[in-house]
Parts: structure tokens; C-alpha cells; sequence
């Protein structure tokens, strides 16, 4: 799907939750490295600090990223825009390089129902071991949830 109709539709409210998805260019496994899996870690961890966000669930996958927070301020297309452009950076500093790192457009969904939150979150925290990269929830060293 184009990134123009990915747009289509797409608000922001401050103290909505959203799960943003994206993946890696041409769905690459570039973060199967600790270190790789750490340069978006951090950069998610420094969005929220700057009151950006209020991160909820994260899981940082060989080749794509499911992000579930809270909204603080600015605007969806930013917080996407500063995650992905942040993290290229570092990861390109981190190997010595100036390659794509993520896919054009991103996906989100607003949680719209209180009892959905600890069900999307389950499904982040799922995702390592549907993929097989864990035998349970808690494995997966590049899974968090303010649940956890």
C-alpha cells in the first residue's frame, strides 16, 4: 500500500494510544544484533523522554518494529518521521555506512477500547514467539511492556 493511502484518514490526538508498525527496507533482518536492536531502542527511550510519547509495549524485531504509546505531543507523522529518521542515523553511524534502513510510510492504529490495551500488548510481546524466536512471552530480549 502507498504511503499516500496510508495517510488517508490519519489524525492525531493528544492522549490517544496508537500502535505504530514499521519495517525495514526491503525487510532486511538488520536488527538481529544486540547492538542494532539497541540503536532503535534508545532512540524510542529518547522520544519519550523529550514528553513525546509515554511508551506502553515495544518489540524490536529482526526486520520490523510494533510501538504501542501513548501520544504527549506534536503529531503521529512526527513521532514516525523522528523514530525512523533517529534510528537511520545511528544505525548507519554504528556500521559505517549510508544504507536504507526503513520501508516508506509506516502503519498505525488508534486502541480505542480501555480492555484492548493489554490485548495489543499481548500481541507485541507475542510476536518473537509466533515468529519462533522465542518459546514464551518474556524471552525475547528486545520485547518490553509497562505490563512486563
Amino acid at each position: 500500500m502507498s504511503s499516500d493511502r496510508l495517510r488517508l484518514g490519519r489524525c492525531s490526538i493528544v492522549g490517544q494510544v496508537y500502535v505504530l508498525t514499521t519495517t525495514t527496507h526491503q525487510r532486511c533482518r538488520l536488527f538481529e544484533s544486540e547492538a542494532a536492536a539497541a540503536c532503535v531502542i534508545d532512540q524510542l527511550h529518547y522520544i519519550e523522554q523529550r514528553g513525546l510519547v509515554q511508551s506502553l509495549a515495544r518489540v524490536v524485531m529482526p526486520d520490523h518494529v510494533h510501538w504501542m504509546f501513548e501520544l504527549r505531543a506534536a503529531h503521529l507523522p512526527d513521532i514516525a518521521r523522528r523514530m525512523k529518521s533517529s534510528s537511520a542515523l545511528a544505525l548507519n553511524r554504528l556500521a559505517g555506512s549510508r544504507s536504507t534502513v526503513w520501508q516508506p510510510g509506516y502503519f498505525d492504529h488508534a486502541v480505542r477500547a480501555e480492555e484492548s490495551l493489554a490485548r495489543q500488548a499481548l500481541y507485541i510481546l507475542g510476536n518473537p514467539v509466533r515468529a519462533g524466536l522465542a518459546g514464551q512471552i518474556g524471552e525475547y530480549p528486545h520485547a518490553w511492556s509497562a505490563w512486563s
